[in-house]
């Protein structure tokens, strides 16, 4: 078994937590996922299921969407409203206000990370020592904020951002951020993710809707591979050059598009990720063993 199934994660899920549950329900041992969301987050979990998984690493470098529920006014020790509070400020801001400290944070910036993140610091989780009450110095990381806009506002007043970022981005700590740069201290309250490279959020299944599917139906709900790559224009090769790619080595092609393109064999199947950069390389396989 082989393909992506795209996830609605709901709240109070970890994404081991539909990993795991997935690997009962289809039976298959060779699952993981695209990106962790935290267990408050909802929406788009690409899960990768047997030979798929080898094309993870392409969906964790790919940017996402975002729709967060930024709440002025508190700070958090987690940077989300599920902490505990940590000082409290009046939050009289306008939405022009917000709008007026959103420009400092798009393009590429600097970001702490989270002492409640999974990243480790002498093999322990950040957020083994955090719960401790420790606090661990950590370095700042590059991310880049493609797209960063105010797009509502709540009945509770929390703003509404919606955010396009590259890998490595923790929401969390850009709402903390945002808070901090208007004086009053912020806090996520809610986090929808919206799209996950090629995926989107109206393509994902529900979770009741894939365990009642169960193993019998729920692999129909499996997308190709192929579909990951499905910008990359096609190169179809004959039997030969199959067997050079089953045999760890780059097709002779007579013409091939520039960049990246997918290698297609003459019965259909995906064979691999190329790359013509002057010369004809593969990036990685995918075909079935």
């Amino acid at each position: 078994m082989t393909g992506i199934i795209i996830v609605n994660k709901p709240e109070g899920w970890t994404s081991h937590d539909i990993v795991a549950k997935l690997r009962r329900i289809l039976g298959e041992r060779r699952i993981g996922h695209g990106g962790t969301l935290d267990p408050m987050a909802i929406g788009v979990l690409p899960v990768f299921v047997g030979r798929a998984t080898r094309a993870v690493e392409f969906l964790e470098n790919a940017d996402k969407e975002y729709i967060a529920a930024l709440r002025l006014g508190i700070s958090t020790d987690t940077q989300d409203t599920t902490g505990n509070v940590i000082s409290e400020k009046p939050a009289n801001v306008s939405r022009e206000e917000l709008e007026s400290v959103l420009d400092r944070f798009r393009g590429e910036i600097e970001q702490l990370p989270p002492m409640y993140s999974a990243i480790k610091v002498d093999g322990k989780k950040l957020y083994e020592y955090a719960r401790k009450g420790a606090e661990i110095e950590r370095k700042t990381r590059k991310i880049t904020i493609h797209e960063l806009e105010v797009v509502g506002q709540r009945e509770d007043g929390d703003f509404l951002l919606r955010v396009v970022c590259s890998k490595g981005t923790y929401i969390r700590a850009l709402c903390s951020d945002i808070g901090d740069a208007l004086g009053c201290g912020g806090a996520m309250s809610a986090l929808v993710r919206t799209r996950a490279g090629a995926y989107r959020i109206e393509t994902a299944h529900a979770m009741e809707d894939i365990i009642a599917a169960g193993p019998e139906k729920a692999p129909e709900m499996l997308m190709s591979l192929e579909s990951m790559f499905a910008m990359y224009p096609a190169v179809a090769v004959g039997e030969a050059g199959e067997k050079r790619c089953r045999n760890g080595l780059a097709p002779k092609l007579r013409t091939a598009p520039e960049g990246k393109f997918r290698l297609i064999s003459e019965s259909g199947e995906f064979l691999a990720l190329c790359e013509n950069d002057g010369e004809v390389r593969v990036i990685k396989s995918f075909y079935e063993v």
